[in-house]
């Protein structure tokens, strides 16, 4: 065994954190906000089953960003963790400005003018925070304000740029509140000038993943890409699905994305609710089809921001989620302002993890290596290397990689099998955190493929992942020092 490994294992005895024995292995995404952001509260979210943390950037500052990613960086180092960072960028949300005394009631019939001029709202104008509205919106066109809660349809454009909307459905009005417009198609960009500013603060802070917010087509992935590669990061890139274009476009999105979030919330707004089951049980399978993660979103445990169970239908969602195979479950408020932060994930924990002893996967069926794909030789070595290890009721499945490919196809085939990935790219192995019942690590070493495959098997042994006798399959490649695509397959039994 190499210096290297040895140094490695000796690290592990001092751990606070037993991470190993979380089985879980759909994985858990908590949003840290004021409720989580101290260094003892995130080892607690840790403790309790977080494996990705988001920052989302449409609250504070980069200055109370940076803290709470050293803080991450910190329990990483201390208790050598793999925690994954995600950096949520706002996008182009539309919202409406100061309402005088913060409450306008309005009623159905009342009629209001939106205005792009700056001015406190009132019953005569209401400022909105898009500027070519009037350039967008056509007469009849419905506009939704506060998640839908009121409802105002498009009756007269002005020159001056004004809109003039009817009530059409009734209620009080607060300052600051979202718009959606799923009528129109709008021409704002994919990034703002403060997503700008702060994918930059991303990229120098080495995040992880970048969320994408309200994308339309694929050239809004296309653009954040150039950004990153101009910077030359290593961040990947998550799609977040809350409009009705990117529905429509959402094969090409896939394929040009490396992850995906079903972002409910504003989905639910901007098309009929009771389409968003279907989206979501439809995106999560074209997600398992091109082996890139997918993570659900929005108010899975929302009645835990202030409660300490999860409504009976809440503990469904969560469930149904799992059993349609989504890598990841996400939680917004309810660990970034709730009362019970590491609750919320214990509770979620205990869904996934019953579910999961219930259920049984085997998605390496229906999910084929297609022979027109690029990495179609590749794609039948992880293929067979977990139909193999469900044949011979495998312990492990090992896998390297040097580009992340090898471990999210893996991932995508759900197997039985634990699944243990090694790669010597140390981005990769946070960014492997969020994958499907992936559990990552750094391994640099280039001898020969006996001896990294013995090394893998005896780090697994080490950590208690592995015992004498256990059946293992390994895949990587050879000649090792040329990274060629996955090209081996191994069965051994652990000495």
């Amino acid at each position: 065994m190499s210096k290297e490994i040895s140094q490695y294992l000796n690290k592990q005895t001092d751990r606070k954190i037993n991470l190993d024995t979380l089985t879980h292995r759909t994985k858990i995404v908590a949003t840290v906000g004021p409720a989580c952001d101290t260094y003892e509260k995130l080892v607690e979210l840790v403790q309790a089953g977080v494996n990705v943390f988001r920052l989302n950037f449409s609250h504070g500052s980069h200055e109370d960003k940076a803290q709470i990613i050293q803080h991450i960086r910190t329990l990483n180092e201390q208790e050598h963790c793999n925690i994954s960072i995600l950096g949520d960028l706002q996008g182009p949300k539309l919202r409406v400005g100061e309402i005088e005394n913060n409450a306008l009631k309005v009623e159905t019939g009342d009629i209001l003018t939106f205005t792009n001029e700056k001015c406190v709202g009132t019953m005569e104008r209401i400022y909105v925070s898009y500027p070519n509205l009037a350039g967008d919106v056509k007469l009849g066109n419905i506009i939704l304000i506060d998640d839908g809660k009121l409802e105002v349809r498009v009756v007269d454009i002005l020159r001056n740029g004004d809109v003039k909307v009817e009530v059409t459905l009734g209620g009080v009005l607060s300052s600051k509140k979202g718009i959606n417009l799923p009528d129109t198609k709008i021409s704002l960009p994919a990034l703002t000038d403060k997503d700008l500013e702060d994918l930059s603060f991303i990229i120098d802070q080495q995040l992880d993943w970048v969320a994408l917010s309200f994308v339309r087509n694929v050239k809004d992935i296309v653009i954040l890409r150039s950004k990153l590669d101009e910077r030359k990061s290593k961040a990947k890139i998550i799609a977040k699905i809350e409009k009705p274009e990117a529905v429509a476009n959402i094969r090409d999105i896939i394929v040009e994305s490396d992850a995906i979030m079903i972002a409910r919330g504003d989905l639910g707004v901007e098309l009929p609710v009771e389409k968003v089951p279907m989206i979501q049980k439809n995106i999560i399978r074209k997600c398992l089809h091109r082996a890139k993660p997918v993570i659900v979103a929005t108010q899975m445990m929302e009645s835990m921001i202030d409660r300490v169970k999860p409504n009976r239908s809440e503990i469904t969602d969560v469930a149904n989620a799992v059993l349609e195979g989504t890598d990841a479950v996400m939680l917004s408020g309810e660990t970034a302002t709730g009362q019970h932060p590491a609750l919320v994930v214990q509770t979620m924990v205990k869904i996934i993890a019953e579910v999961e002893k219930e259920y049984r996967y085997n998605r390496e069926e229906d999910l084929k290596p297609q022979p027109h794909s690029p990495s179609f030789l590749s794609d039948a070595v992880c293929y067979n290397a977990c139909k193999i290890a469900r044949d011979v009721n495998a312990d492990a499945i090992i896998g390297m990689t040097k580009s992340g490919y090898t471990g999210f196809v893996l991932s995508s085939y759900r197997p039985k099998a634990p699944l243990f990935i090694f790669s010597k790219e140390r981005s990769l192995i946070n960014q492997l955190t969020l994958s499907w019942g992936v559990r990552a690590f750094f391994y640099s070493e280039e001898e020969s493929l006996d001896s990294i495959i013995s090394d893998q098997i005896e780090i697994l042994k080490q950590r208690g992942f592995l015992k004498p006798g256990d059946t293992v399959i390994n895949t990587g490649s050879t000649p090792v020092q040329l990274h060629l695509p996955t090209n081996v397959l191994k069965i051994s039994r652990v000495e």
